[in-house]
């Protein structure tokens, strides 16, 4: 009975490690303000043994645009408000656990400088990981970051020769 409970608990710990260990991040976690950029999340893995069946991106709401990039194999749903897009999900795919993939979006950045979190859910078979949490290295379910910084002045004079 006691090896069944240890069994048990060791199971329920690891359920709860190992999609912490899975963190959803952005590939290029900086942009310049005022431009195009494409955001690429990368989904570590799957749930614990489970594979992932849906990723849905939550858009800040500075963005003024986001387009999804199409992936083989997954169903694309926008969420929309006001003609603005709010929600980006790729479901319907299937993501085996122990495998690696990246889902994009085109972002029309705003203006000034910024810091943007991008809420995303894993949905994978039986299980759900909400990445979420302020990224301060301390929360086990941290949210993507974007740092929106400003254009390089001196960009646009090597432009001219």
């Amino acid at each position: 009975m006691m090896v069944s409970m240890l069994k048990t608990a060791a199971v329920l710990l690891l359920a709860t490690i190992t999609p912490a260990a899975a963190h959803v991040s952005l590939a290029q976690p900086t942009a310049v303000a005022g431009s195009h950029s494409v955001a690429t999340f990368r989904i570590g893995h799957g749930c614990g043994t489970s594979p992932t069946t849906a990723i849905r991106v939550t858009i800040p709401q500075a963005i003024t645009t986001a387009r999804p990039q199409p992936k083989p194999g997954w169903t694309l749903e926008l969420a929309q408000q006001d003609s603005k897009t709010t929600a980006i999900t790729w479901k319907s795919g299937n993501l085996p656990a122990d495998q690696f993939d990246e889902f994009s979006i085109l972002l029309d950045l705003p203006d000034a400088p910024t810091t943007l979190l991008f809420p995303v859910t894993q949905t994978c078979e039986g299980a759900v990981a909400n990445w979420n949490q302020p990224p301060d290295g301390i929360t086990k379910f941290p949210a993507p970051q974007l740092t929106v910084t400003a254009p390089d002045p001196h960009a646009a004079m090597h432009h001219m020769h």
